[in-house]
């Protein structure tokens, strides 16, 4: 095992609204069930274990593209979305946040009795997940996230979270079963986040001596004799605070957070090698609300754009048969078309996702309440079909996600801010709702004749 990735964001409250969390959970079950379709169950594990995609796919399901809460929703969107279908794709959601955490070992005993797995290895694999992010790796985020997705031959992907109340700041662990090893010993696929200072890193393979040293410690010593000592180095150093000599300091405390863990699969894109060990996926999320040029790759999203309006509504209301599907639902479809088959390099940017339904808090523009319906309804078509072994459909979309990257290189369209800028003013057209309510015209007042009451 090994963690595949983390994530740094800034630390939001509040809920989903219900009208955005329905159709989460619908849209993030059959981009699930296409993923599955095209590349198998292992690949969606790998998928949830990146960290870029994982931000991505929150953010084309109308979640802030940039907040923690993209961690919450999207696990509990797809353990609401997938739990009807587990019989079909083999893939089940245990945990959750808080008391729903705390519940993964008995809802993973549950899955295990009905499939047939070893329940109690997962329930171990579970605890130790957790004990390694809160303790072996002591980085000022306290946990209060867990959520384990296992399929039925008892392969599994954690994705867990910790927050930093003093920086306002949280951050999310990624963890994949593939290739297990060890626990303690580089488990981690990435960890990622700026560098707050020294930490200690106990999984770094550089720490084996420290970690060993432990062991023999308290087997020879005993914990009265570590405490002891401990007191007596607080005493005899009043710069070093009694807290930090709980447990020798390894030489990976030194490094930067950035080079912490193991490599990342060939699925995921190999790491650079840094001091010994390979460099992790790192994403870190900006804590301004808006999106702003830097946050996207306009080159992509000019692809996309492009590919929308070339195979143009004619074309793919014809395929696809579902009314009233046009040109704005397209470009929506060529985005969620990427996260089904797009590469890992491709989600260095989670912000152009937010350019298929926006966001709910209004950052970039409102959801469009009639497109995401649409979306949902032209990919639930696309999988049922296949499901019978009709693929046109489903075919499609790939279709579009191959023609939007070949069009990168040459296509052309607004800037940014003129892009948001549009179909903020659009809105209503569309169905445009946020948590601050649904979107109306803005009043045009009549022209001052000079002679009105002021």
């Amino acid at each position: 095992m090994r963690r595949a990735g983390s994530a740094d964001l800034p630390l939001h409250g509040g809920r989903v609204p219900a009208w955005l969390g329905a159709r989460m959970t619908r849209l993030g079950a059959v981009i699930t069930q296409a993923i599955v379709h095209h590349y198998g169950r292992d690949e969606f594990l790998r998928r949830l274990a990146h960290p870029f995609w994982f931000q991505s796919f929150g953010a084309v399901m109308g979640m802030d593209w940039h907040s923690s809460g993209i961690t919450t929703s999207v696990i509990g969107a797809l353990k609401r979305g997938l739990a009807p279908l587990s019989g079909e794709l083999g893939i089940h959601v245990c945990g959750g946040r808080g008391n729903h955490s705390r519940r993964t070992p008995q809802e993973l005993a549950l899955v295990a009795e009905r499939v047939g797995v070893d329940g109690d290895a997962l329930a171990r694999a579970s605890r130790l997940v957790a004990k390694v992010d809160s303790a072996a790796v002591q980085d000022g985020f306290d946990l209060y996230l867990h959520g384990f997705f296992v399929t039925d031959d008892g392969k599994w992907t954690v994705v867990q979270q910790g927050m930093n109340g003093d920086n306002r700041l949280a951050r999310r662990y990624h963890w994949l079963s593939e290739d297990l090893r060890s626990f303690v010993d580089a488990p981690h696929s990435a960890i990622d986040g700026p560098n707050q200072g020294r930490i200690m890193n106990l999984t770094d393979r550089r720490a084996a001596a420290s970690r060993d040293g432990q062991l023999v410690l308290l087997r020879e010593q005993g914990p009265d004799f570590i405490v002891a000592e401990a007191g007596a180095l607080a005493a005899s150093r009043p710069d070093i605070d009694a807290d930090d000599t709980a447990m020798p300091r390894s030489a990976a405390a030194k490094g930067k957070q950035a080079s912490r863990g193991a490599a990342t699969t060939p699925a995921l894109g190999a790491g650079v090698p840094a001091q010994g060990q390979l460099a992790l996926p790192h994403l870190v999320m900006p804590a301004h609300h808006d999106v702003r040029p830097k946050d996207v790759n306009m080159r992509r999203l000019h692809g996309a754009l492009a590919a929308a309006a070339e195979c143009g509504p004619r074309d793919f209301a014809e395929l696809l048969l579902v009314p009233g599907v046009g040109a704005r639902t397209v470009r929506s479809l060529a985005l969620v078309a990427e996260v089904v088959h797009g590469a890992p390099c491709r989600f260095a940017d989670p912000a152009r996702f937010s350019m298929a339904h926006g966001g709910k808090d209004r950052h970039p523009y409102p959801v469009p309440l009639d497109v995401y319906d649409r979306t949902i309804d032209v990919m639930k078509t696309a999988v049922s079909q296949a499901r019978l072994g009709n693929e046109e459909k489903l075919d499609a979309l790939k279709r579009l996600d191959r023609q939007a990257r070949r069009l990168e290189d040459t296509a052309r369209g607004p800037a940014l801010p003129d892009f948001i800028e549009q179909e903020r003013h659009d809105s209503p057209d569309y169905g445009g709702r946020s948590v601050f309510g649904w979107e109306a015209r803005a009043q045009v007042m009549p022209a001052d004749d000079g002679d009105a009451d002021r």
